[in-house]
């Protein structure tokens, strides 16, 4: 494909990105402090992304909103929160998270002090 026809097809892809990358996340409430809430029985723990500095993904299952992917990103040196002691994480544990809403209804523990993934008492 060449000429005009690249053209807007490249247009359409871009103006797709764009709508796509600016849609909230549905279904997660925000807490009082500006951050997202969700309380949860761990599902999964994927690592593997962070060799190749991408960011992990804890899956939660909530009682009330399913599935929430919370991504805990590789470089914690970028990141205000203090780094999530992965290790000391289990499937089957229960746990709190808070972070930013980010896509379809995850959430990412990194940008704001107050985020944390923390076994729930």
């Amino acid at each position: 494909m060449r000429g005009p026809a690249c053209v807007r097809v490249s247009g359409a892809l871009c103006f797709a990105l764009c709508v796509v990358g600016c849609t909230t996340a549905p279904g997660v409430p925000a807490s009082a402090a500006g951050g997202t809430i969700v309380e949860g029985t761990i599902a999964a723990i994927d690592t593997q992304p962070w060799t190749y500095d991408g960011n992990a993904v804890i899956r939660i299952d909530t009682a009330d909103r399913g599935s929430v992917h919370v991504e805990l990103p590789a470089r914690w040196n970028l990141c205000r929160a203090a780094p999530v002691d992965v290790a000391a994480l289990a499937v089957g544990m229960r746990v709190r998270a808070v972070g930013a809403a980010g896509g379809e209804g995850g959430l990412v523990v990194c940008q704001d002090a107050a985020h944390r993934l923390v076994p729930v008492e």
